[in-house]
């Protein structure tokens, strides 16, 4: 067995850069939940890159202060594979988080397949060692999993639980743990041997090509780090002194007149609070009001984006629900229904799978 120790300044280093991947990519799906489908899947991309990015970056500058009593080097191509198994079961547990109900179970799967992706990524990572085994056995598996998967569960517990800004920072603090935290008991509950044969499935990468590259990584990460944390701090508008702001202007999206409807010729305005839904009907809508049912000259997107702060949302493509006037709900395998009372030309409307969260967020479920 040979005699190893450890850096002191690069594991501090690997802690912040653990951090900084932690508190960036769950800071990046903030709100992730209420954009449309697309760009849902690009910010939940950016965070699986960040976050499984982080996990990796995290693991080789520890192990660039692992320092053994021989020269050693890594198989590039297992090493690559290690990246990309961390970036994938991450983003794999992300999808889950802003793609489905955001349930118990749900949290709880996701932290432990982020937990899973750590553990993974370790072995695998260890396993591209050349001229050097790592040596371990079962136990030391389950203990170092069992470290990981408590403390991601955790993670995505809290940050996901209330998506505040102090369950992030909290989040973000239980990431790092459990990354760190992994990482060094696995690593204490190593050995190291020499081995005379390389095997490697991949051209060989020593530690100076390796240092170039967790670099760049750490770059990329640190960069991301500030610039999602600067729209954490910045100051609110409402903060602004009093004295200082200019005379309010009204928002484009403000209602003053209310929801136009033609009748007869004429155009008329009618309540927000008393429209139950809209329906899109080519580039025009429909109003259903009571016993009513009213043509609107305003397309599906433009009633959407005026009536948002009159807190309606999208239930489906076509649909858009006043929450005030749903009388029941009913959930489905992947999607769910409203009903409404009192509206007699429209009782139900359907909710898509990727309006699912809007809803019953909405609706207090």
């Amino acid at each position: 067995m040979l005699d190893y120790s450890h850096n002191a300044w690069l594991v501090a280093a690997s802690l912040a850069v653990a951090l900084m991947a932690g508190f960036t990519g769950l800071y990046l799906t903030h709100g992730a939940s209420k954009l449309d489908s697309q760009r849902r899947k690009l910010v939940v991309a950016l965070a699986a890159v960040v976050l499984g990015g982080g996990i990796w970056s995290m693991h080789f500058v520890a192990m660039l202060g692992l320092q053994l009593p021989i020269l050693f080097y890594y198989d590039a191509l297992i090493t690559l594979m290690s990246a990309l198994v961390a970036i994938l079961m991450v983003g794999l547990a992300l999808l889950l988080l802003h793609f489905r109900p955001r349930s118990v179970q749900t949290m709880i799967g996701s932290g432990v397949i982020v937990g899973l992706g750590i553990v993974v990524m370790h072995y695998v990572g260890m396993a591209g060692m050349q001229l050097c085994r790592p040596v371990y056995n079962v136990f030391d598996v389950v203990l170092s999993t069992l470290a990981s998967v408590i403390l991601s569960v955790a993670a995505i517990w809290v940050a996901y639980g209330n998506r505040t800004q102090r369950n992030i920072l909290l989040g973000t603090v239980c990431f790092g743990l459990a990354v760190f935290t992994m990482h060094f008991v696995a690593t204490g509950l190593t050995d190291f041997v020499a081995s005379e044969s390389p095997g490697g499935a991949g051209p060989a990468l020593d530690n100076q090509v390796l240092a170039m590259g967790v670099t760049v990584s750490v770059f990329l990460i640190c960069g991301a780090f500030l610039l999602t944390g600067i729209t954490f701090i910045e100051p609110k508008p409402e903060a602004e002194p009093a004295a200082a702001a200019p005379e309010p202007m009204p928002e484009p999206t403000q209602m003053r007149a209310g929801v136009p409807f033609e009748r007869e010729g004429q155009t008329f305005f009618a309540e927000p609070s008393r429209i139950a839904a809209i329906r899109a009907e080519g580039h025009y809508t429909v109003l259903y009001m009571g016993a009513e049912k009213l043509f609107c000259p305003w397309s599906i997107t433009d009633a959407e984006t005026r009536l948002h702060p009159e807190g309606f949302l999208r239930a489906h493509r076509s649909y858009l629900v006043n929450p005030k006037h749903v009388s029941s709900f009913e959930r489905h395998k992947d999607n769910g229904t409203c009903y409404f009372d009192g509206v007699d030309a429209l009782t139900k409307v359907p909710v898509s799978r990727s309006r699912l969260t809007d809803i019953r967020e909405a609706l207090g479920l």
